[in-house]
């Protein structure tokens, strides 16, 4: 691994590849590699399954190579828990800011506090950057609120897409 890899967060990791949890509840970012992209597919089909087809769009394949075809390495970070895959997160560049997409947590890391305390990890680095977050979610998602607690507001939406924003500083984890 080289000695610095830009992250998806907007920071870098030195020697070991790692940011460590800044509250110390033991899960670690680490650079993508080339072997997680189908655990991540996976991972994306698993996670996104029940609201898809909910919505009548869940198609085996295209769920999976979506994620293949959109997948921005050099800005996607692997959430490790005790040094197993328990999610992932992309933060890349956008024309107004900043892009969350792919954040996906494996349903036994789900309901713990896991996805705030990532969220709040990314923020704090977006938040550093002075910068505007966007994301979508689909329509009745329960990730919505998440986003909500942290600050996102709805900017815009269609049937299937909720569009969300959050400007810098705008007050992360109010209701958590």
């Amino acid at each position: 691994m080289d000695e610095h890899v830009r992250v998806g967060v907007g920071g870098t990791w030195s020697g070991t590849g790692r940011i460590e949890s800044a509250d110390g509840s033991g899960w670690v970012l680490r650079a993508t590699e080339p072997a997680d992209v189908e655990v991540i597919a996976e991972l994306r089909a698993m996670v996104m399954r029940a609201d898809l087809e909910r919505l009548g769009r869940f198609d085996e394949r295209r769920v999976r190579q979506r994620l293949r075809d959109s997948l921005s390495w050099q800005y996607t970070s692997i959430i490790e828990v005790d040094r197993e895959l328990a999610g992932c997160v992309t933060v890349r560049p956008a024309q107004e800011g900043q892009w969350l997409e792919h954040f996906y947590l494996a349903p036994q890391h789900q309901g713990r506090g896991l996805g705030s305390a990532v969220l709040r990890e990314v923020l704090a680095r977006i938040d550093a950057q002075g910068v505007s977050l966007r994301l979508n979610v689909l329509q009745g998602s329960a990730a919505q609120r998440l986003y909500e607690r942290h600050g996102f507001v709805v900017e815009a939406e269609d049937p299937i897409d909720v569009y969300m924003v959050r400007p810098p500083g705008a007050g992360a984890d109010r209701h958590a």
